[in-house]
C-alpha cells in the first residue's frame, strides 16, 4: 500500500489531498466498529521523500496539540505539548500526521478497545493495538508503535501485516512515555515488508543490497498452527534456493527471557509507582499487579539481570556471523480469542532484550494471520528490511513443497 501510494503520488495520479481523503473515507467507514483511533486530525505537511503519505501515531507518543492520553481515561482530554523526535522527523520528510491510535493503558497489558480487522473475534495484540489495526484495515499506509517486550511484532503477526523493531537506541525515544527504558524501542507497521523497506529507506535508513544468501531457523516451542506455518515457510524458502540451517535453541534462551521480564517489571514498576500511589487500580488491573510485583524485585536481582543481558549479547553475537537472518515465530500462535488478553510476548522478548533489529513477514495461511520473525545483528537494520522484503517475495512466489 505505501509503495503504491508513493508511486501514484510521484506520477501525479494521486495528490496529497486525494490520498488524505481516501484514508479519511476508510476511517469513517470502518473505525466506528474497529476503534483503532483516539483522534483523527490531519496536520499540515511539508516537502520530503514521504510527501503526502498519511500516518498514525501510538497514543503514548507526544504530538503537539493532539490527544496524548496514554490509553487511559485518567488522562482523557490531555493534549501533547510538542512533537516527539520520531514524529518531527517524519513530518520533516513530508509525511502527514493523520491522528493518534489506541494503545493499551500506559502500553502495558490492560487491553485497548481496538478489534482485529482480519479476525474481529480475536485480539489485535498489544500494546500497539490501534497502530496495527489501522494499517491492517487499510486506513493508513503506515503507523508508529513501540515495543518493550513484543508490542510491535506480536500485533503485526496477529493482524497479518509487517512490523519492524529497529536496533535498540537507533531512533531516539524523546517524547515517548517510558515504560522500561532499558528495553523500550520505537517500531513501525506497514502492510508488507516491501512497504517497510520503502519507509525505512526514505525515513530513517539507507538502501541496502543485502540478500537472503542463507538463514538459520530457531525452532522454539509454539502452538501447533504457528509451528506448521513456520515450518512450511522454511520449506518454501529452501525450495526457492535459500539454504536454511536448523539452529539449536541457545542454552541462554530461557535466562534471557526471564531477564527481560524481570527488567520489564522492575523498571515498569518504578516508572508507574507514583501514578499507582495516586490512582491505585484505576491505572489498570494488570499494570497494578506489575507495579506490585516489580517493586518487590531486589536491586541486586535487577542488576544481575542487566549484567546477564550484556554478557549474553556478546555470547550470542556469533549466531549472526554466517547468516543473513535468524528465522523464528513472530508470536506463540494465532491471536487469542476475545479481547481480555493481548497475547504472550515470549517469542519476541529475548530479541528485544538483546537489542537487535527484528521484523515480521506475514505468512500465507487460511485461518487467523501468522507472522514469520526475522532477526539480524545489532545495527544491521538496513540489511534486515531488505532481506525481509526478499523473503516476502520468495514466500509469495515459491512453489509449494511436496
Amino acid at each position: 500500500m505505501l509503495r503504491q501510494f508513493l508511486e501514484r503520488l510521484e506520477s501525479g495520479e494521486l495528490t496529497p489531498q486525494s490520498l488524505l481523503e481516501l484514508c479519511l473515507g476508510r476511517i469513517a467507514a470502518a473505525d466506528p466498529t474497529l476503534h483503532a483511533w483516539v483522534e483523527v486530525s490531519p496536520q499540515p505537511h511539508g516537502e520530503g521523500r514521504l510527501r503526502g503519505i498519511p500516518f498514525g501515531v501510538k497514543d503514548i507518543i507526544e504530538t503537539r496539540g493532539m490527544a496524548t492520553e496514554y490509553g487511559s481515561p485518567l488522562y482523557a482530554g490531555r493534549k501533547g505539548e510538542r512533537d516527539a523526535h520520531v514524529v518531527n522527523e517524519l513530518r520533516g520528510e513530508g509525511a502527514v500526521l493523520l491522528g493518534k491510535t489506541h494503545t493499551t493503558a500506559f502500553a502495558s497489558f490492560d487491553p485497548a478497545p481496538t478489534l482485529n480487522p482480519r479476525t474481529p473475534g480475536r485480539t489485535p495484540g498489544g500494546s500497539s493495538s490501534g497502530s496495527a489495526g489501522a494499517v491492517a484495515a487499510g486506513m493508513v499506509p503506515f503507523a508508529i508503535g513501540t515495543q518493550t517486550l513484543g508490542s510491535v511484532l506480536r500485533p503485526a503477526s496477529f493482524c497479518g501485516i509487517c512490523g519492524f523493531k529497529p536496533t535498540f537506541g537507533l531512533i531516539p525515544m524523546d517524547g515517548v512515555l517510558p515504560f522500561a527504558p532499558s528495553l523500550d524501542t520505537l517500531g513501525f507497521f506497514t502492510e508488507t515488508a516491501s512497504d517497510m523497506k520503502c519507509l525505512w529507506s526514505r525515513g530513517f535508513g539507507g538502501e541496502s543490497t543485502a540478500e537472503l544468501h542463507s538463514a538459520a531457523y530457531l525452532r522454539i516451542p509454539v502452538e501447533e498452527p504457528m509451528a506448521i506455518a513456520v515450518s512450511n515457510a522454511v520449506d518454501r524458502l529452501r525450495a526457492s534456493g535459500v539454504p536454511v540451517e536448523e539452529m539449536e535453541i541457545p542454552r541462554q534462551w530461557g535466562d534471557v527471557t526471564r531477564a527481560a521480564r524481570l527488567i520489564n517489571d522492575y523498571e515498569g514498576a518504578r516508572t508507574h509507582a507514583a501514578r499507582f500511589a495516586e490512582f491505585g487500580e484505576r491505572i489498570g488491573v494488570r499494570l497494578s499487579q506489575l507495579v506490585a510485583r516489580g517493586l518487590a524485585v531486589p536491586e541486586e536481582e535487577y542488576q544481575s539481570a542487566l549484567q546477564q543481558l550484556d554478557q549474553t549479547r556478546l555470547e550470542l553475537s556469533r549466531i549472526f556471523w554466517e547468516h543473513a537472518a535468524i528465522l523464528s515465530p513472530a508470536a506463540m500462535g494465532p491471536a487469542p480469542l476475545g479481547l481480555s488478553s493481548t497475547g504472550d510476548p515470549s517469542s519476541n522478548a529475548p530479541w528485544t532484550a538483546l537489542g537487535v533489529p527484528a521484523i515480521t513477514v506475514p505468512m500465507s495461511v487460511e485461518e487467523a494471520p501468522l507472522g514469520l520473525q526475522l532477526n539480524a545483528a545489532w545495527g544491521r537494520d538496513d540489511a534486515l528490511v531488505a532481506v525481509a522484503a526478499q523473503a516476502e517475495h520468495l514466500l509469495r512466489n515459491s512453489p509449494i513443497p511436496v
